[in-house]
């Protein structure tokens, strides 16, 4: 039986490491992934009359706004978005402008998210008050900051493959507002993008002046009517540390032909901590428009689906799992490991590794979506199975001498419509429903010797769903096949 997927991000030396994980969100992959899934699986999915263009979202610590947010992002369960530009507001430094932010990714614990950079210098190409920079990006020596990073968890787990656009708003005067929104607009046109405007409402007043408080910058949201919502900011009538990310995507959204925002939900933090004297507020919103756009890709990955994942040659096969025995003895040794930069292997594909020992299982972690080049996965998954699989203790250098190691190499997912198309031998499967999801590759139904209908229920079972779950009209069904060596 297979392990638990890993999202393993790339080289680090131009990524934006996480500043608040273990503060505002938890720092283990594991807990971080049941957070989220709990959270999603707490509230109802609000019907819309519409496709999601842009959305607001809170950004306090997930046991404050963290059911707020899932309101927004349960949204986009089932769509596909090629970029996601999230614009927040800085709390660290004060600046001019907006920064956009010029490195690879921003990395959370499950993964980096890559920088869409054709689009980020777009962006920052239309007006001087927006720039490619690290202003309001940093980690910073104490606390770096959260608004932005904080999203990402949430993406990640109900998109899966999206590409990056960040934003920091060093100011939120209207002169920054409005060429921002400007500059989204025309950079945005016509691509399979998401916007999301990252903001907290009143900050530490009483539960009812809170509320009176919020309640007037929702009307100004509901109203669609960002100059009236800097105007409620500005004169004090309402509060949100977020305004201008706010007012920004709502101008934005109206250019790119949106017509409606729709409240999600509201929340303080009286909620959570009992202590109503101070509170601050959380509001989520969605602003939908009536066309959706096509993705660039039909499947779940990086890349276009095809029927099944190409061969390897004798060679090829030799160069991984050298590759994989060389990345888990440097781990032992405690030295850098740099992989082969094999041009024939550079394709970004999923992929697993699985370590026995006299035939019983000694480690096996994956990654279902292509995010790097098969060589860097490939590394990357042996050290990961030999050293974290939580099932097992990390393997010893006697252990190593033993070890005999397996490669899948996954092609991209399918979606089945029909359930006669899975073919028991030739297709892994991986189920979705309700932020649940299992995968099994293709040769374990055939160690066991299951039938199709038996390979759907143990993909049930390894989500951790009732074993008749594939039968639900709302779950998602995927199959995909292996090249096992």
């Amino acid at each position: 039986m297979i392990g638990e997927n890993c999202i393993v991000p790339g080289n680090d030396s131009d990524i934006r490491k996480p500043a608040v994980a273990g503060l505002f969100y938890p720092a283990s992959p594991g807990e971080l992934a049941k957070t989220i899934a709990k959270l999603y699986a707490e509230v109802d999915k609000t019907p819309i009359d519409g496709h999601p263009l842009a959305l607001i979202v809170p950004h306090a610590g997930y046991p404050y706004s963290g059911l707020v947010a899932a309101e927004a992002y349960k949204l986009l369960e089932g769509r596909r978005y090629d970029t996601v530009v999230i614009l927040a507001p800085s709390h660290t430094v004060f600046f001019k402008g907006s920064s956009v932010y010029d490195g690879d990714g921003y990395r959370t614990p499950l993964g980096v998210v890559e920088t869409d950079r054709d689009m980020s210098r777009a962006l920052a190409s239309i007006h001087p008050s927006i720039d490619l920079s690290r202003r309001g990006h940093a980690t910073g020596s104490t606390r770096g900051e959260h608004a932005l990073e904080v999203q990402l968890p949430f993406l990640q787990v109900v998109l899966g493959a999206f590409k990056l656009v960040a934003v920091v708003m060093g100011d939120q005067e209207t002169d920054t507002v409005r060429p921002l929104a400007e500059a989204l607009a025309a950079t945005l046109k016509g691509t399979n993008t998401l916007m999301v405007a990252s903001s907290d409402l009143s900050h530490f007043h009483a539960e009812k002046e809170a509320r009176r408080l919020d309640q007037v910058v929702q009307k100004a949201i509901e109203q669609f009517d960002p100059d009236l919502l800097l105007h409620t900011l500005e004169s004090g009538q309402g509060e949100a540390c977020g305004g201008g990310p706010m007012a920004a995507v709502m101008a934005a959204a109206r250019r790119l032909g949106a017509s409606t925002v729709q409240t999600l939900g509201y929340a303080t933090s009286g909620e959570t901590t009992a202590d109503f004297d101070s509170v601050v507020g959380y509001l989520s919103a969605v602003i939908v428009t009536s066309e959706e756009p096509s993705a660039k890709t039909p499947v779940i990955g990086s890349t276009p689906a095809r029927e099944k994942a190409e061969g390897f040659t004798e060679e090829d096969k030799a160069a991984l799992h050298k590759i994989a025995r060389d990345a888990i003895r440097a781990k032992l040794d405690g030295v850098e490991y740099a992989p082969p930069q094999l041009e024939n292997l550079k394709e970004k594909r999923g992929a697993f590794v699985t370590l026995t020992s006299g035939g019983r299982l000694r480690g096996c972690i994956g990654q279902i979506m292509a995010r790097q080049p098969l060589y860097e996965a490939v590394a990357e998954m042996a050290v990961a199975a030999a050293f974290e699989d939580p099932r097992f203790a990390a393997i010893s250098e006697e252990d190593f001498e033993r070890i005999d190691i397996e490669l899948s190499v996954l092609s991209p997912l399918k979606r089945v419509y029909e359930l006669e198309t899975i073919k028991v031998g030739r297709d892994g499967l991986m189920i979705k429903l309700d932020m649940h999801s299992g995968l099994l590759l293709p040769q374990v139904a055939s160690e066991y010797g299951w039938s199709t209908v038996e390979f759907l229920q143990q993909t049930c079972l390894k989500a951790g769903l009732p074993k008749d779950s594939y039968k639900n009209r709302r779950a998602e069904i995927y199959r995909f096949s292996a090249d096992v060596f």
